[in-house]
């Protein structure tokens, strides 16, 4: 889920810290720039590790900032393909769910990957699994027996396999001027960086599914 990467980059020490061991001052610097931002094909930065290396800190005229050239190691959040994780679910429609792990919410489980026959209750918003049923449609799993429905509600705690990931960069270019006029183009912008899972196979989904099945067992032995 979390890996090491290896980054390379000049940051600016402020005056005011200039009273910091360096390596601290820098690392707080790095910190500030990278904690909790996306980098393109790396993944989602959580924090410093340690530096690696680190120039000598040169003054640059007319700033005062002491400016070193640094190479250092850097934890991110990049769960690998076919990973196990464990994440909760936020929220659920009928293009599939949303999960979280806290600290990142962009992470999804489409309809494709929920285990058959399962079919999306509008009423409960949320999806459901029926098993052993030999319904197909959606229409004939929604007029199933409510306490036959194995539901994946709000707030579950869920085991899913990575499927892939994708990075997104929507950031918007500089505005047009039509007629000497700027004009502003507002469109929904992606997350820079999701996740796709999916819970179609024995073991995943819902943890409490797969407690009670174990407990079944044990009393049914």
């Amino acid at each position: 889920m979390f890996v090491l990467s290896i980054i390379k980059d000049t940051v600016a020490v402020h005056p005011q810290h200039f009273g910091l061991p360096p390596e601290q001052a820098i690392t707080n610097e790095l910190n500030k720039k990278y904690a909790n931002k996306v980098l393109h094909d790396v993944g989602l930065c959580i924090c410093v590790f340690d530096i690696s290396e680190a120039g000598e800190g040169k003054v640059r005229y007319g700033d005062g900032f002491l400016w070193y050239k640094v190479s250092f190691r850097l934890v991110v959040f990049r769960p690998f393909a076919s990973e196990v994780i464990v994440a909760k679910v936020k929220s659920s429609d009928e293009d599939g769910i949303r999960l979280s792990v806290g600290f990142f919410d962009d992470i999804y489980i489409p309809v494709m990957w929920l285990p058959e026959p399962c079919a999306f209750d509008p009423n409960e918003r949320a999806h459901f699994w029926l098993p052993g049923s030999e319904a197909k449609t959606a229409h004939e799993l929604l007029d199933s027996a409510t306490d036959d429905r194995m539901y994946i509600d709000a707030n579950e705690i869920v085991r899913v396999r990575v499927e892939a990931d994708e990075f997104y960069d929507d950031e918007p270019g500089p505005p047009k001027a039509t007629d000497g006029v700027q004009q502003l183009h507002l469109e929904n912008r992606r997350a820079p960086y999701t996740i796709t899972c999916s819970i179609a196979e024995q073991g995943l989904g819902p943890v409490a599914w797969w407690k009670q099945a174990e407990v079944e067992t044990m009393d049914e032995s």
